[in-house]
C-alpha cells in the first residue's frame, strides 16, 4: 500500500520511473471523463451486486435461523461453502458456459421450442456480470445476516405475537430491525471485493464494460504506467473507504437502535 501510494506522486518515463514529486497524476485522474464514467460504472454495478446478493441472501438466511433444526444447521452452512472448493476463475468461467450463446441456458430453450435464436442479453452486459458476482459472494452475505439472526432472542417476537401482531408485522418491526446489523455487514463485504473486481467483467463482460479495477490493470501492465496506474488505485480506494464509512455509519446507527 506504502509503495503504491508513493509510486502515484512520481513521474512516468519510457519503461521507468522517475523519482520526482508532482500531482499530475492525481489532476490526470480526477479530471478525465473517462474515470468518471468507469467509476460511477463500477459503483452501480457494485451497488446492484450487493442488493441482488443480500435480497437472495436474507431469505436463505432466515431458513437456515427459523426453520432449519439446529442440529443440521452445521450441515447447511457446510453446503453453502460448497462453491469455495473451486477457484473462482473456474466459477467465473462456468458462469460464461451457463450463459453463452450456445450455452446450457439457451441451449436448452431451444431444445424445448421456447426460443429459435439464442438469447443476447445473458452474456457480454451488466446483467450476466451481476448474476456471477451475486452468486460469487452470496457466501459472504449469507453468513453475517445467519449470525444476526441467530443473535435475536426469541421471546421478542413471541411478545410482539403476544401484542397482537401478525407474523408478518412481527417480522417487519421485530425481525427486519434486529437483523439489520447483519444486512449492513453483508452489505459491506460484497460491495469492496465487487468493486475492484476484473475478472468477471473482461470474462463476462466481454470487456466492453471496463471497470475500475480494468483500467488500473491497463495501466500497470498494458501500458507500464505505473505511476499513473498506483493515482487510479488509490482515487479508487479513497472512494470506496468514504462509501464504507458510509455503512459503518449506518451499522452503528442501527447497533443503538437495537440496543
Amino acid at each position: 500500500m506504502a509503495t503504491i501510494l508513493a509510486y502515484s506522486f512520481l513521474k512516468d518515463g519510457y519503461l521507468t520511473v522517475i523519482r520526482e514529486f508532482t500531482l499530475e497524476n492525481y489532476l490526470s485522474v480526477w479530471s478525465d471523463p473517462i474515470f468518471h464514467k468507469v467509476m460511477a460504472r463500477s459503483l452501480v454495478v457494485a451497488a446492484l451486486v450487493t442488493l441482488v446478493t443480500v435480497a437472495l441472501a436474507f431469505p436463505v438466511a432466515y431458513f437456515l435461523s427459523f426453520v432449519v433444526a439446529p442440529e443440521r444447521k452445521s450441515l447447511w452452512l457446510f453446503l453453502i461453502t460448497i462453491p469455495f472448493w473451486t477457484s473462482y476463475l473456474i466459477r467465473v468461467f462456468l458462469w460464461k458456459v451457463i450463459l453463452g450463446y450456445n450455452g446450457v441456458i439457451n441451449s436448452g430453450l431451444k431444445s424445448l421450442g421456447i426460443i429459435e435464436q439464442p438469447l443476447t442479453f445473458i452474456l457480454y452486459n451488466v446483467n450476466s456480470m451481476v448474476i456471477t458476482l451475486a452468486h460469487a459472494y452470496a457466501p459472504f452475505a449469507i453468513l453475517p445476516i445467519f449470525i444476526a439472526l441467530e443473535k435475536i432472542d426469541r421471546s421478542f417476537l413471541e411478545a410482539g405475537r403476544d401484542l397482537g401482531e401478525n407474523r408478518l408485522m412481527t417480522f417487519w418491526r421485530v425481525t427486519l430491525p434486529l437483523a439489520m446489523p447483519g444486512v449492513v455487514a453483508a452489505s459491506l463485504i460484497v460491495f469492496i471485493p465487487t468493486i475492484g473486481d476484473y475478472v468477471t467483467p473482461a470474462l463476462i463482460g466481454g470487456g466492453k464494460i471496463p471497470m475500475i479495477a480494468n483500467l488500473i490493470q491497463a495501466q500497470m501492465l498494458d501500458l507500464d504506467n505505473r505511476p499513473l496506474g498506483s493515482a487510479l488505485a488509490v482515487s479508487a480506494m479513497i472512494i470506496v473507504a468514504v462509501v464504507s464509512v458510509i455503512f459503518l455509519f449506518l451499522n452503528r446507527r442501527f447497533l443503538k437502535v437495537k440496543q
